[in-house]
């Protein structure tokens, strides 16, 4: 088992920045593939970030690519996602996830790719 718990969410203006980061605990964290995914009010979750284990490889849905960026530290089995040039659409309940798979065996976009959730955390970009 693994526990995730997220914190850094709030309130920002359009434009500002918010830094989410996601402790885990329970097993070897550099073992697990990582990836931060959000549900705004009204639509399903979708995929924002992931995170391969050593941290080499990240990828990015299109609507957060060059404004997101997500790393680890597996010293402190924790992963980050600093989130800038923040607008009224990022607003949403972001969620930290794990997998135990390795990038090239899943489809990292996809939710059924991952384990292990945490409860979320609330961003709000007000314009």
């Amino acid at each position: 088992q693994v526990q995730l718990v997220e914190s850094g969410g709030g309130l920002v203006q359009a434009g500002g920045s918010l830094r989410l980061s996601c402790a885990a605990s329970g097993r070897t964290f550099s073992n697990y593939l990582m990836a931060w995914f959000r549900q705004a009010p009204g639509k399903e979750r979708e995929f924002a970030a992931a995170i391969s284990f050593s941290g080499g490889n990240t990828y990015y849905a299109d609507s957060v690519k060059g404004r997101f960026t997500i790393s680890r530290d597996n010293a402190k089995n924790t992963v980050y996602l600093q989130m800038n040039s923040l607008k009224p659409d990022d607003t949403a309940v972001y969620y930290c996830t794990a997998s135990r798979y390795s990038v090239v065996t899943v489809y990292v976009a996809d939710e059924e790719s991952y384990d292990y959730w945490g409860q979320g955390t609330q961003v709000t970009v007000s314009s």
